[in-house]
């Protein structure tokens, strides 16, 4: 028989651990007004102004069904509108609405100190640092080659 993987020194399953970590403090903090990806889409369109599906699957990575659904959801709450695209009336594009603007401004905040939370006994320099690892190994599942040495 192979020996048991020690777990505490596993990193698929610290990554799991971590990502319940992130949702008990995004529960903590934000509570129930938004998921944490929904609140990725409503930044996204606060940073691009407007966006298609498509650049919001990719600024996001998460597949077409799962932006599709995430959309139609902040949609009928209000937060989103798809419109015709300004430059080219043939597309579609996802802009805020008024309160998805102020929905996101209330909850900046409480999405910061979630951060704060899941770092809170790290130094600055630890910080930057898991964020730098963590960036690189998603910018290699991608098969990209990192920015970094």
């Amino acid at each position: 028989m192979t020996e048991p993987i020690d777990l505490a020194h596993h990193t698929g399953f610290l990554v799991r651990r971590t990502q319940q970590v992130h949702l008990a403090a995004w529960a903590q903090e934000v509570g129930t007004r938004l998921t944490n990806v929904q609140f990725g889409v409503l930044n996204v369109l606060h940073i691009r102004g407007e966006a298609s599906q498509r650049e919001l699957c990719d600024d996001l990575d998460l597949d077409r069904s799962t932006v599709a659904g995430l959309v139609a959801r902040l949609e009928a709450r209000g937060l989103v509108a798809r419109v015709r695209a300004d430059v080219d009336r043939r597309r579609n594009v996802v802009r805020l609405t008024d309160e998805g603007v102020e929905v996101l401004a209330d909850l900046v905040p409480a999405a910061a100190r979630v951060d704060d939370v899941l770092t809170l006994g790290l130094t600055t320099h630890e910080r930057q640092e898991l964020q730098r690892l963590l960036t690189k190994v998603l910018v290699l599942a991608r098969g990209q080659t990192p920015a970094d040495p």
